[in-house]
């Protein structure tokens, strides 16, 4: 798997090297691989790819949230055997380069599942219940029962789900209680259950009324619904994005959100994150936006982290990664 000098001599204590901060306790990842002989190292770097250059030198493993890993910091790994990515998306890392230098790159698929879907389900029903508009005029200290924006039940309608995989398969669970009658996937690879019919995200974006969006970020869904897509869904339709910020033109969702084409969006991920406050989408009523926070809780966090540091663990016996996304 890796030439010799590549390997850790003996008694040589090996380094994992984590290149983000922000968790409230690295416990789990400091007593996990303690136990297997390895020194962990907090060396945050926030996006800035000197910085990281620097700290992957000597590391044995990488640790990654949400810096970016490009071939330049890659290339600076003299001695790594993995990158770990502490979450599921893998598109801050260069993938080839990481191939090329035989560095496995690992990633951890099966955190957060409840947390994301259940995030998804949140932002379509503050928009379908208009919740923001309303949240606002209580504030304001206006009180009407009367109509400020038509809202529509969600019974009988048509959801759709663009990527089928465990948090879309969740979130198709979690919002089969409300009544829909119908249910479009496109999702090339999955096998569907009964009831559930396949469509192409053309399909999906003209036939469904609630649009939720699970599909990874690559050069093939960049920009997956864009201006032409958009103008396919009806203004009833609601689009919400707990994947990825790439997969949605933000311009053009504006200029839709703001002719009031489709009847809202929920979003808790943008291109580039955090986004540009001024940007006019953020003046809309009908979107709903958080800060890609869907991943979380309290479990979902102790749960990440002690998998990512498994994974460090596996690699450094030697062993295969659970979830090696790289394979060669």
């Amino acid at each position: 798997m890796h030439s010799d000098s590549r390997v850790s001599a003996a008694g040589r204590r090996a380094r994992v090297v984590a290149l983000d901060d922000g968790y409230a306790a690295y416990d789990q990842e400091t007593a996990l691989l303690e136990a297997a002989n390895a020194a962990f190292e907090l060396r945050p770097c926030r996006g800035d790819a000197a910085q990281a250059e620097q700290a992957v030198r000597g590391a044995d493993v990488v640790l990654v949230r949400e810096s970016p890993l490009p071939r330049r910091v890659i290339e600076a790994m003299d001695r790594c055997r993995a990158i770990v990515r502490y979450g599921i998306g893998v598109d801050n890392i260069d993938l080839g380069a990481a191939c090329e230098r035989r560095i496995m790159v690992a990633n951890v698929p099966d955190y957060g599942i409840d947390e994301v879907s259940t995030q998804a389900v949140a932002l379509a029903l503050a928009v379908a219940r208009r919740v923001r508009l309303h949240d606002g005029e209580v504030r304001a200290g206006r009180w009407s029962t009367g109509v400020l924006l038509p809202m529509h039940r969600l019974r009988g309608r048509t959801l759709g789900l663009v990527g089928y995989g465990r948090i879309a398969r969740m979130t198709h669970e979690k919002l089969a209680g409300f009544g829909f009658a119908r249910v479009l996937v496109h999702d090339p690879h999955a096998t569907l259950p009964p009831g559930v019919q396949a469509a192409s995200v053309d399909e999906v974006c003209s036939e469904a009324d609630l649009v939720s969006l699970h599909a990874p970020l690559t050069t093939h869904t960049h920009h997956l619904i864009d201006a032409r897509r958009l103008a396919l869904m009806r203004p009833t339709a609601i689009l919400v994005n707990t994947a990825r910020g790439g997969l949605v033109d933000l311009d053009a969702l504006y200029d839709a959100l703001a002719a009031r084409r489709l009847l809202g969006a929920g979003l808790d991920v943008f291109d580039p994150e955090p986004p540009d406050r001024t940007h006019p989408l953020f003046t809309l009523d009908n979107v709903v936006v958080t800060n890609h926070v869907g991943w979380y809780s309290e479990e979902s966090m102790r749960e990440l982290q002690r998998k990512a540091a498994e994974e460090a663990v596996r690699v450094l016996r030697h062993e295969t990664p659970r979830h090696w996304v790289n394979r060669w």
